[in-house]
This record gives C-alpha cells, sequence and structure tokens, in this order.
C-alpha cells in the first residue's frame, strides 16, 4: 500500500468534523470542498471562488502536486446565477489545464455567507 500524506486545512472545522484539506495517496491527490474564509468571504462569488482556489492550489503544492495536475474539479454554488463568476476564477487558474469540470446547485453551505465551495482531484505523473 503506498504512503498517506494527510494536508491540514488549518481551518475551525477540521477537528470538529474529522477531516484534511488534502489526502495524496500514491499519484493520487483528494483536496476536500474548499470555501472562502476570512475578509473573502465578504466579497461576490469571483472573490470567494478565487480565495477558495487559492487554498486548493497551495493544498496541492503541499501534497507535492500542483494546478497542472488537477485531472477534475466540482463546484457547489447556492446560485447558479453565480456561474459565470465561478468559472472565471477557474479558467484563470486551469484554462491550459482543462480538468474535467462539472458545477452544482446547492440550497446551502455549512455558513450561510458561503457562495462557492470547490474540490479538486490531482494525479501525479
Amino acid at each position: 500500500m503506498s504512503e498517506r500524506l494527510t494536508v491540514p486545512s488549518g481551518g475551525d472545522y477540521e477537528n470538529v468534523y474529522g477531516y484534511s484539506r488534502a489526502v495524496r495517496v500514491g499519484p493520487h491527490v483528494h483536496v476536500a470542498g474548499t470555501c472562502a474564509r476570512g475578509d473573502d468571504l465578504d466579497g461576490d462569488t469571483y472573490v470567494q471562488s478565487a480565495a477558495a482556489l487559492r487554498i486548493i492550489v497551495a493544498a496541492l503544492q503541499e501534497a507535492g502536486a500542483a494546478a497542472r495536475d488537477v485531472v477534475r474539479t466540482v463546484a457547489y454554488v447556492t446560485d447558479m446565477a453565480d456561474a459565470d463568476l465561478v468559472a472565471r476564477a477557474h479558467s484563470e487558474v486551469f484554462d491550459q489545464v482543462r480538468p474535467a469540470a462539472t458545477m452544482v446547485a446547492v440550497s446551502a453551505l455549512l455558513d450561510p455567507r458561503m457562495r462557492v465551495e470547490i474540490e479538486a482531484y490531482a494525479i501525479v505523473v
């Protein structure tokens, strides 16, 4: 079995819910659903998406991966009218990578200020 590496989130919910920001096993890196934090929660959906993606890229790096290794993303939005704002932030990070991507509307996220949550899956080759 491959060694398991966990990357902590540093967030308040990590110990309460028992999760890690990212987990790497072999070449596979799974980044948990990630939302904006702090002052970025006061921003619009673009600001929140860009913040979540910065956190994701940092977690990938800590796990020995990079944005170029991402093969799939999933974005959960509370208002599908904000899809273009999420897409703009997503394309700024992944335009050349072109991972498989899904966007789903949900009724709510953990904090009512959260407008978007993003997951990423990478394979390091």
